[in-house]
């Protein structure tokens, strides 16, 4: 991977690449593609409906984003529309093979919501849908390919590609200066990633 392009920044493609690295997320190359185009798109998708999952789906997969990254003195997943972006992801830029795990995770959740709760899992108290999202990750431990994998990977890339987050809490550099390995975090305002 080059460090710089030919104008002497990163190009968004490797910056994509380097979070999902620091995420400690092993990228699919459709997801990879996907993001590269859906982001500047989503920029005021706060607010978006659902264009490619139905609305029940939509809202299953938005309270399971805000589960993973809820809101706390940041924002959280719904603040910067991970979940439009999870729409967007789903619809344009899944293969089929992706679309059908991601398809069978959510109806499986759902199932298992309504056992529990007889509610739809976006209608269960935040400790019973964590419990439950706790169950389905333990799940898919050890193996690959599976719908909390696509979820992770998704909400982690939404969220941490987001305008919102780049320029405000992550104090995203365009032009990055020179590099000092060993800083005190406090001399950078606090906040990892650039200065």
């Amino acid at each position: 991977m080059k460090l710089f392009n030919e104008g002497g920044g990163l190009t968004r493609r490797e910056a994509i690449e380097r979070v999902g690295l620091l995420l400690g997320v092993a990228i699919s190359p459709s997801i990879l593609a996907g993001a590269l185009q859906a982001q500047p798109a989503l920029a005021r998708a706060v607010e978006a409906k659902p264009e490619f999952l139905s609305a029940p789906q939509f809202a299953a997969v938005s309270a399971m984003a805000e589960r993973i990254l809820p809101r706390s003195e940041t924002p959280g997943a719904i603040d910067v529309g991970v979940p439009a972006f999870i729409d967007l992801m789903f619809g344009k830029f899944m293969t089929g093979a992706e679309r059908q795990i991601f398809m069978a995770g959510i109806v499986e959740l759902e199932a298992k919501a309504r056992a529990r709760a007889s509610v739809d899992f976006a209608r269960m108290t935040p400790a019973a849908q964590d419990a439950l999202l706790k169950e389905v990750a333990t799940l898919s431990q050890n193996r690959e390919k599976t719908f909390f994998h696509q979820l992770k990977e998704l909400t982690l890339l939404g969220y941490f590609t987001s305008e919102t987050v780049g320029k405000n809490f992550l104090h995203y550099d365009p032009i990055p200066g020179r590099f000092d390995a060993c800083i005190p975090l406090e001399t950078v305002g606090n906040r990892a990633w650039t200065r």
